[in-house]
């Protein structure tokens, strides 16, 4: 079987311009970035799509293919007829170079040229990495330069960031080699994916709004207890000039030609995990379906998506996609699917019941799934009122998600209401409760001393904040080894962030990390160049 990166190779890919013009788009609306990337302008028309959001069950470590059954469904909804676009998000070169993989789907559900989006594609995380690093340099140098502001280097929030695993620069020192070289004292690096600028970059609308919020950022207090933001140091606006290219959409395609904007990328298990405001308000512009997708499971970046993405953004999907495997199902059951699937009905129930929305739940078939395991799968869903769908998108792209799609184009006709799980009038900690037990099904949440501290010590405008949730994937819980639909439990919040230029309060759970570390084995040392061509990337 040929591998994605062989199979992405051996496509024929449509010029970026017919792509393009099949959205309606003319020569002014977009700059080419080769024959196959382009960058788009903003586009002056209503918003007239469905919005179809695809999310999860709780993932296995390999993840079960939510990006492949995006693309696929996208694909399926053009062979029924229906105009379809995808939204999604880039990826990030920590999962690339080590062990999870890309965010270009697979076999034959790819989004290409898979090869350049996968690394280094229009440049858009590396000008992020750039803007969240200068706003870092200012910090230190008006440290250098007098600190007029009176900044505490204690207690500088603002960390530095890369666009690469590296655990070893979690916690460093700074300012070491005599007086010329900047004021001694302990910083952090994060992964660009994790950081305040990736997030703001995806949840802002216009330009004007970019350098708003990034203004808004609060990176330190003084001695005195005031809040330091970005525009103390009038960083925003050379901030904002690093991004100004980054903020427009990517247009690429499928691997059957159906047009796709890659752009953002925040992590769904640290930060909000959905693809940009901009891209997505692009892409409902221009077609009738807008098919996107939240990272990890539904409690993850679905449940982000909806408290957080489409409250600021004015969003609502027509239906959702709820990604379930046999192989998550036996993983949550301890082998046995049936009591497995008990996960995914919970996912269920909370997307349904909780939010309000129309859900299919999809099997993402597998080679080794077997017609008695798929047959189990369409029964139970049926005993539980589930409407159902079963894909084979990797091996058969669009063709294997036209049931996937016929059952979407018919689900999405249904009236629904999105309803949060909170309402911003809340308390932080009502908010952090209702989502613990509407969402995880949690006894309730505590809250560790320091999280105690800073929310009494909350200004006012903050505790209007959504809330969004740092935690594991691999568990409704904050403990990964809690697997299915664990009873009885309580999560703790062991510490938060105001993210003052996003709009919502971090609140992190378990050990969850914002700088992730390589595996022992890292998917680095099987990718090189061989006669001139990239191998080992998947």
């Amino acid at each position: 079987m040929l591998s994605d990166i062989e199979i992405a190779r051996n496509s024929v890919m449509r010029n970026i311009t017919e792509i393009a013009s099949g959205l309606g788009l003319g020569e002014d609306d977009y700059e080419l970035y080769g024959k196959y990337k382009a960058k788009l302008t903003k586009v002056d028309a209503p918003r007239k799509a469905k919005l179809i959001l695809v999310t999860a069950m709780t993932p296995t470590k390999q993840g079960d293919g939510k990006t492949t059954i995006s693309i696929g469904l996208a694909d399926g909804l053009r062979k029924i007829g229906k105009k379809s676009i995808l939204a999604l998000r880039e990826p990030s070169l920590g999962p690339v170079f080590g062990m999870k993989g890309g965010a270009t789907g697979g076999g034959y559900s790819q989004v290409v040229p898979m090869e350049d989006i996968n690394l280094h594609f229009t440049g858009d995380f590396h000008a992020i990495t750039s803007a969240n690093n200068l706003l870092c340099a200012l910090i230190d140098n008006h440290l250098q330069q007098g600190n007029a502001l009176g900044i505490d280097p204690r207690t500088i929030t603002f960390k530095r960031c890369l666009d690469m695993n590296d655990r070893a620069l979690r916690n460093v020192v700074i300012g070491m080699g005599g007086k010329s070289n900047g004021v001694v004292r302990e910083d952090h690096f994060c992964i660009t994916v994790a950081t305040e600028v990736m997030a703001v970059f995806c949840l802002a609308t216009s330009l004007e709004d970019l350098e708003e919020r990034l203004g808004n950022i609060t990176v330190a207090m003084t001695y005195d207890k005031r809040e330091v933001k970005a525009r103390d140091l009038k960083a925003q606006g050379s901030m904002t000039v690093l991004l100004k290219e980054a903020f427009r959409p990517n247009l690429v395609q499928t691997l059957e030609g159906t047009p796709a904007i890659v752009h953002g990328g925040p992590f769904a298990n640290i930060a909000h995990g959905c693809n940009s405001v901009a891209a997505t308000d692009t892409a409902m512009r221009l077609a009738d379906y807008v098919v996107t997708e939240a990272g990890f499971g539904s409690d993850l970046g679905a449940e982000k998506f909806l408290d957080i993405k489409c409250r600021k953004a004015g969003l609502s999907p027509d239906c959702t996609v709820l990604v379930a495997t046999i192989k998550a199902m036996k993983l949550h059951g301890d082998g046995d699917v049936k009591t497995g699937f008990a996960n995914a009905k919970k996912h269920y129930d909370n997307l349904h019941n909780e939010f309000g929305l129309n859900v299919v739940v999809n099997l993402n078939r597998f080679g080794n799934d077997t017609e008695e395991e798929v047959a189990l799968f369409r029964q139970l869903c049926a005993e539980n009122n589930m409407p159902c769908s079963v894909s084979t998108g990797f091996v058969d792209g669009g063709n294997g998600c036209i049931e996937l799609a016929e059952k979407v184009a018919q689900e999405s006709e249904n009236k629904c209401k999105l309803t949060y799980l909170y309402d911003l009038s809340d308390s932080i900690e009502d908010k952090i409760n209702k989502i613990a037990r509407k969402c995880y099904g949690a006894d309730g949440a505590d809250f560790a001393p320091v999280v105690r501290k800073k929310l009494a010590a909350l200004a006012p405008e903050y505790a209007q904040y959504p809330v969004c949730i740092a935690k594991t994937q691999y568990s409704f819980s904050d403990d990964p080894t809690l697997l299915n639909v664990p009873q009885g439990f309580r999560i703790t919040v062991r510490d938060i962030d105001v993210k003052s230029g996003c709009g919502f309060i971090v609140a992190y759970l378990g050990d969850i990390m914002t700088m992730p570390g390589l595996p022992k084995v890292p998917n680095a040392e099987a990718i090189k160049l061989v006669n001139g061509e990239t191998i080992g990337l998947f």
